[in-house]
């Protein structure tokens, strides 16, 4: 079996047991973990472990656009979301990166359901995963 495809069983056993929002595993050990929510988790996963992400194994609650991106900027070698919207599906696909998902959704929300994720609004016209980190980066310093 593939080494990714049993990462991505590990991280995702993981992600459902311990109600994590992320779970990055790479051959076989778990490299980082958080409950942190939305997209900061991926932007902390990036930043402790920098270039030894590639080829690991991402495992989200949530996917959408902006977490898609992020994956792609990590160079991570498969990735599997909870919820997965459209909009993410399409980059893993553009940047063939194998995924799975549970549900698939147009978009993801924002935290009160009212309107599109601020982070998916933020990188909706952005296709360059460097410049989603960037950009996702900045706004994460502003406070939000």
């Amino acid at each position: 079996m593939d080494a990714s495809l049993q990462d991505i069983d590990v991280a995702k056993k993981k992600l459902a047991a311990e109600a994590l929002s992320v779970v990055v595993v790479k051959l076989g050990e778990i490299m980082f973990t958080s409950q942190a929510p939305g997209v900061r988790s991926l932007i902390d996963a990036i930043r402790e472990l920098g270039p030894s992400l590639a080829g690991a194994s991402v495992a989200d609650k949530v996917v959408g656009r902006a977490a898609a991106l992020l994956c792609v900027y990590a160079n991570a070698s498969r990735v599997y979301g909870c919820v997965m919207s459209e909009l993410g599906l399409e980059v893993l696909r553009k940047f063939s990166v194998p995924f799975e998902h549970d549900a698939l959704v147009p978009n993801i929300l924002d935290r009160h359901g009212t309107g599109m994720c601020p982070f998916e609004k933020l990188v909706l016209r952005i296709n360059s995963p460097e410049e989603a980190f960037s950009a996702i980066d900045r706004y994460l310093a502003t406070g939000a």
